[in-house]
């Protein structure tokens, strides 16, 4: 829990600083973007600059930790590996959604070359995110807790933490609030308030099963190739989905989706925590039939070789 809060210290204070900023950023007349994209993007801004800086301080700025160890061509078959099992994973989830009716399919207008530069940004962006996040979340933020604590610990840990900062960004202000300095700082109060809101618990809950799947794959395959192409695989279903399907708020399971991106919902939360228990487990039996094998020198429970 320790080393889970010095992390969220650390983004904390990076979205602390870009509230500091954004004010007088936006006095200059330079940038002509609403105060909480400018917010959101300073944060993250401040979030690269000390990353690695932040990183050898806890001691996680080598290959190993990150998981990014294994050769090149390992590395990249895994992430390739892991984004069409990611695809298939929640194109599966999203399949489902169409069936019960929870989301329908929007195509009106929709060019073909239009979809084909739709999912190229989608490709790219699912796999910018999956390298960040998993460099953060199942690489240094694991390796920080999993050697001073259990594997349990290490991935509720990261879970929990990849979950809520989902919902820490900034929005814009209410009507009729002035953007000044108080009004900056009502902003960055706000950031807070949708980890208390009813209506996000699904998605949270979605996010979370997530984080644990990621985290138990980064824990059995040692690295991040499997996680990261997983995670950029969700991103690439999630991006799609939302450009060519709506949500229907009219059908009586529209609940399942969830409002934090219309995709991840209660059937996500549930689908993907089957995944990780079932992956858990599986992979739990093969690591003792490996065990039995090599203490023995023989096949376990009378297999033959």
């Amino acid at each position: 829990m320790r080393i889970t809060l010095v992390f969220f210290g650390y983004l904390f204070t990076a979205l602390l600083l870009a509230a500091a900023l954004t004010y007088p950023l936006m006095q200059t007349g330079w940038i002509d973007y609403e105060p909480q994209r400018v917010m959101g993007r300073l944060a993250q801004l401040f979030i690269l600059l000390g990353l690695w800086p932040f990183l050898w301080l806890m001691g996680v700025a080598n290959r190993q930790a990150l998981g990014v160890a294994p050769a090149r061509a390992d590395l990249l078959r895994a992430i390739w590996g892991g984004w069409l099992l990611g695809v298939a994973i929640l194109g599966s989830l999203v399949l489902a959604e169409l069936y019960l009716g929870v989301r329908i399919p929007d195509l009106d207008g929709l060019h073909p070359l239009n979809l084909l530069e739709k999912a190229m940004a989608a490709l790219i962006g699912g796999l910018l995110i999956g390298l960040l996040e998993e460099l953060f979340f199942r690489g240094a933020l694991y390796s920080a807790i999993r050697r001073r604590a259990s594997i349990g610990a290490a991935a509720v840990g990261s879970a929990a933490l990849y979950a809520l900062v989902h919902f820490l960004k900034p929005h814009e202000l209410p009507p009729g609030v002035v953007f000044d300095w108080a009004g900056t700082w009502s902003m960055f109060l706000h950031v807070f308030v949708s980890l208390f809101q009813w209506q996000h618990l699904d998605s949270l809950i979605a996010l979370f099963s997530a984080g644990l799947f990621l985290a138990l794959v980064r824990e059995r395959t040692g690295h991040i190739g499997w996680s990261m192409g997983l995670h950029a695989g969700w991103v690439f279903v999630i991006q799609i989905t939302r450009r060519v399907t709506d949500g229907d708020e009219a059908s009586s399971l529209a609940f399942l989706a969830g409002q934090y991106d219309g995709v991840i919902g209660w059937l996500a939360a549930v689908w993907i925590g089957l995944l990780a228990w079932g992956y858990w487990q599986v992979t739990t039996w093969q690591a003792r039939r490996q065990r039995g094998r090599n203490r023995h020198g023989e096949p376990v429970d009378g297999a033959q070789s």
